[in-house]
C-alpha cells in the first residue's frame, strides 16, 4: 500500500507527551505528522483544576487549548500536520515505522513517538467490583456539580480525580459515598477532611440495576455488608494503558522502552504509573523526540531534515 505520508516523524496521540514531542521535532527542523482520534487535549479538558503545571494554567482546558496553539503555530511553519485519525497498529522496520489508521490509510516515517496515554478502567477490570449488567461507569471527573446535586451517589474508588474534583467544585452541594478497596487507602488522605464525602473501606462490591437507580452490596473488611439504593454510580477506579497494537505490552500493560523497536519510542503515561503527571509527561514527550533526532546526525552527520 502506498502511504499516505511519509515524514521524519510520526506522533500517535495529542496529549501532554505528544504535543511536546512534537514541537520539540519542529524546532529540529523535522517533519511531523500528528495523529489523534479525538482532538488535542481531549483528555486534559474535563480536568477542572491544576495546581502542578508550570506555566499558570488553572483547568485542563486551558492548557489544552495552549497545546492546540502550540501545534497550530508549528503547522504554520509548515513542518508538523495533524490528522483525524485512530491508530490501529505500530510496526517498525529496519528502515522506517509503518502506522496503520482505523479507516486503511497508511503512515510511514523515519521513527514514531507514541503517546497515547491511558483510558479509564471499566468494573471487569478490577477483582473488587462485580457489576455484569454495567460494562462501563460514567466516570466522575465528567460530572458536574449540579448533576449531583441533590441525589444519592456512590463513587466507585478513591483514585486521585476525586480530590482534583472536590476542589474543582468547592461549593457544590453533593454528598457522595465513596466505596474503595484496600490498595487506595493512601490516597484518601488529601480528601478525609470533606464533609461532603464519606469514606468506606471495602473488600467488595457488586452494583445491580433496580428500578430506582442502583442497588449497592458493600461487603467489608472483617465480615459483613451493607445494602443500599442510590440514584447514580460514579467510576473512579484509575486508568490503564491505551496501548497501540504493535507495541511491546508487559504485564501490567505498560509498555517498556527497552523493548520496543528502536525505532518505536513511547512517551507519557504509557511509560508506567510514575509517569502520570502532566509536567513530567512533556518532558518525556521532548525526550522522545530528540532520541531520533540525535540518531540521524550520528549517522548521517547532520540533523534530518527532509521535506516530503
Amino acid at each position: 500500500m502506498k502511504p499516505s505520508w511519509n515524514v521524519d516523524l510520526l506522533v500517535v496521540g495529542a496529549g501532554p507527551a505528544g504535543v511536546a514531542a512534537a514541537v520539540m521535532a519542529s524546532s529540529l527542523r523535522m517533519t511531523c505528522v500528528v495523529v489523534e482520534a479525538e482532538g488535542v487535549g481531549a483528555k486534559l479538558r474535563a480536568i477542572g483544576a491544576l495546581e502542578n503545571v508550570p506555566g499558570g494554567w488553572s483547568t485542563g482546558a486551558a492548557l489544552a487549548e495552549a497545546l492546540a496553539g502550540d501545534l497550530a503555530r508549528h503547522q504554520k511553519l509548515g513542518r508538523v500536520r495533524v490528522l483525524s485519525g485512530r491508530a490501529v497498529r505500530v510496526t517498525g522496520h529496519s528502515d522506517r515505522v509503518e502506522v496503520g489508521l482505523e479507516d486503511g490509510r497508511l503512515l510511514t516515517a523515519s521513527a514514531a513517538v507514541v503517546a497515547t496515554g491511558v483510558t479509564t478502567l471499566a468494573p471487569g477490570d478490577v477483582p473488587w467490583i462485580e457489576a455484569p449488567e454495567i460494562r462501563q461507569l460514567p466516570p466522575l471527573w465528567r460530572a458536574t456539580a449540579d448533576e449531583l446535586a441533590g441525589r444519592r451517589a456512590v463513587v466507585l474508588g478513591a483514585d486521585r480525580p476525586l480530590g482534583t474534583w472536590l476542589r474543582t467544585h468547592p461549593q457544590g452541594q453533593v454528598h457522595l459515598d465513596v466505596l474503595f478497596p484496600e490498595a487506595d487507602q493512601y490516597k484518601t488522605d488529601e480528601v478525609a477532611g470533606d464533609p461532603r464525602i464519606r469514606l468506606d473501606l471495602v473488600d467488595h462490591v457488586t452494583v445491580a440495576s433496580v428500578p430506582r437507580g442502583f442497588r449497592i452490596t458493600a461487603e467489608h473488611p472483617g465480615g459483613g455488608a451493607h445494602v443500599f439504593v442510590v440514584d447514580n454510580v460514579l467510576g473512579n477506579i484509575g486508568s490503564k494503558p491505551a496501548a497501540v497494537p504493535g507495541l511491546v505490552v508487559e504485564e501490567g500493560g505498560y509498555c517498556p522502552t527497552d523493548e520496543q523497536h528502536p525505532r518505536v519510542l513511547v512517551a507519557g503515561d504509557l511509560k508506567g504509573p510514575r509517569m502520570q503527571r502532566i509536567a513530567v509527561a512533556m518532558g518525556d514527550g521532548a525526550r522522545a523526540a530528540l532520541e531520533p533526532y540525535y540518531r540521524d546526525q550520528a549517522v548521517l552527520g547532520g540533523p534530518s531534515t527532509s521535506v516530503r
